[in-house]
């Protein structure tokens, strides 16, 4: 009997507490935001997520009546940043700026100290955007067949950057080496502002790179911009072809930028930065500026976002397994 009104009272605490906490979290999430909100963007700034995080963190402040804090934590590919959050408070007060290598991660990643899809709530993708094949202008290539050209003569004695490897620009770049039958050295950087900066230097002659990031320098001049890795030719660029037209036929590859907070944020928060971060990228002048950039405005809802991750994890998993690419 004794055993029984024991077992009875603590059914009792943790059944008030449980309700304590629903409670909590009801008010909190009623009342959000209260507090500065930080979005990590787990690579260098300058680059296609930092400029993101930083175009929708000053909409969000302004919307919210709170500061939108952008922290960049460049390291290991963005694991580092991403673990941050993986293991931040599920208030809504901690939010990451994730790209497709996120989905990519889940299949190739060997030693994460997180799952990338249980312990993370999708939010929105805000765009998607195909990488354009950025030349060295010192190479004798006016277009993307004469490149394919010149590389298929001179095998092993190009080199082509990317953001680490495993990243999406990794993988793209090693699916179109394997598809067009081209060999090129990989040299890994730790971001997109980094491997910009050495191809303008000369240290690597090819590059997929995010066209609104590098935008400056192929419009300049400082890099020579040859197709985009788009399924189709883009509004605001008609003249340029995508990778499949140049002599790689059903070549495809596009980067998405998202939104994602901590799994067990709770739902309500999740679908108002669903709906803020939406409403933002929707604004006429927002959604001309980033189509003019070459990026598709996506917003997406939290659950045809987790239906993506899916779907892009088994894509270029099954790619990257099958170039025998690991991420330790």
């Amino acid at each position: 009997m004794t055993r029984l009104c024991f077992a009875v009272a603590r059914w009792m605490i943790a059944s008030l507490a449980a309700v304590a906490s629903s409670g909590a979290h009801a008010q909190s999430a009623a009342n959000y935001p209260h507090k500065p909100i930080r979005v990590i963007v787990p690579f260098s700034p300058g680059g296609g997520s930092d400029v993101i995080a930083r175009l929708v963190g000053a909409r969000l402040a302004e919307r919210f009546g709170q500061t939108v804090v952008v922290d960049n934590r460049p390291a290991a590919s963005g694991i580092v940043g991403t673990d941050l959050v993986a293991k931040a408070s599920p208030d809504g007060y901690t939010l990451l700026l994730v790209t497709a290598s996120h989905a990519v991660s889940s299949r190739l990643a060997t030693r994460l100290p997180y799952d990338p899809i249980k312990d993370f709530s999708p939010i929105t993708v805000v765009i998607a955007s195909p990488f354009g094949a950025l030349l060295q202008p010192s190479l004798p290539a006016a277009s993307m067949k004469d490149f394919i050209a010149y590389a298929k003569a001179n095998p092993g004695k190009l080199n082509y950057g990317s953001s680490g490897p495993g990243s999406t620009p990794h993988l793209a770049t090693e699916l179109l080496m394997s598809m067009a039958g081209l060999q090129m050295t990989h040299v890994p950087y730790k971001g997109v502002a980094q491997y910009v900066t050495a191809q303008l230097g000369g240290e690597i002659q090819f590059s997929l790179g995010n066209m609104f990031s590098t935008m400056g320098h192929w419009k300049a001049g400082r890099l020579r911009l040859v197709a985009h890795t788009g399924p189709r030719r883009l509004e605001a660029y008609p003249e340029l072809p995508t990778v499949a037209e140049s002599g790689v036929p059903g070549y495809e590859s596009s980067l998405w930028y998202g939104f994602m907070a901590p799994a067990r944020t709770p739902r309500t928060i999740v679908t108002k930065l669903y709906q803020e971060i939406a409403a933002i990228i929707r604004v006429p002048e927002m959604r001309q500026m980033l189509v003019a950039q070459g990026n598709d405005v996506i917003t997406n809802t939290p659950e045809a976002f987790a239906q993506l991750i899916k779907a892009d994890a088994e894509k270029w998993g099954a790619v990257g397994k099958r170039l025998g690419i690991k991420l330790d």
